[in-house]
């Protein structure tokens, strides 16, 4: 590991200068960022630690729905979101091990996000938004792509906002080791509508199943996926599973999720 400076500022308005600095890097819970620095594949010059401000902690409810603070770490999520949103609280329950669970972020995940990260299928199945210390960005205009996000040099995300859905569900299939998602679906039943999204199985990263979507929309039922197909091209491919085999796991995962929403 490179040397470098570490910085923890206790305000947003500190950490966004402290970022300004050439070679700077935010750093949340840092079960990312830490082992690729570890591999010299990183060298960040200044660590800015986002773990110090206050105001970008916790979970509560509010008019548009349930806010988690940024810095919020995925345990706290699974204990304080356990009653306003039972599906988020699973996934983050669910997240890595003790150790992970107390020390990754919600800001962090998303920052990152990672095509098996179980948190960006919760943003978007939702239809979150994203609070960052410049703007709000929508969840189908936030994840671009792997490892990719529509965050700007120099911003941070301060938060999350969800809507609560009618009915919601999480269902993931674990890669073994990390536990990470081999493929994983979170549906999310809303008045208008349905929303499918799957981690874990595209090159692209997290992404909604439209077709899903539509047929679940009219029928909230398993059955309603029954006669779908879901197409491999494109989907990740390697010693865990084949692009056939994650394609498949879409269908029975948002199968699973359904009833287990229902």
């Amino acid at each position: 590991m490179h040397n470098f400076d570490f910085v923890k500022p206790s305000s947003i308005a500190d950490a966004v200068k402290a970022l300004s600095h050439e070679g700077a890097q935010a750093l949340s819970g840092g079960q990312t960022l830490t082992p690729t620095m570890k591999q010299r594949l990183a060298a960040p010059t200044v660590l800015v630690s986002l773990t110090g401000i206050d105001e970008m902690k916790g979970v509560c409810m509010g008019d548009d729905g349930l806010s988690i603070g940024a810095a919020t770490i995925h345990a706290t999520v699974a204990k304080e979101a356990a009653k306003s949103y039972p599906a988020l609280a699973h996934l983050a329950a669910g997240i890595g091990d003790p150790a992970v669970r107390n020390r990754g972020t919600i800001g962090g995940s998303l920052a990152n996000n990672d095509p098996a990260a179980c948190y960006p299928a919760a943003v978007l199945g939702s239809g979150a938004t994203v609070v960052t210390n410049r703007r709000k960005i929508a969840a189908d205009d936030y994840f671009q792509g792997m490892f990719t996000t529509a965050l700007e040099e120099g911003e941070i995300i301060t938060g999350v906002t969800f809507p609560v859905p009618q009915k919601a569900a999480y269902v993931k299939f674990n890669q073994p080791a990390s536990r990470f998602a081999l493929t994983a679906v979170f549906v999310a039943k809303f008045a208008d509508g349905v929303r499918v999204a799957v981690t874990g199985a595209s090159n692209n990263g997290v992404f909604r199943w439209s077709e899903a979507e539509a047929a679940l929309s009219g029928n909230f039922a398993a059955s309603a996926v029954a006669g779908l197909t879901v197409d491999s091209t494109g989907m990740i491919g390697d010693l865990h599973g084949t692009p056939a085999y994650r394609a498949n796991l879409v269908k029975v995962l948002t199968k699973r999720a359904v009833e287990a929403a229902a």
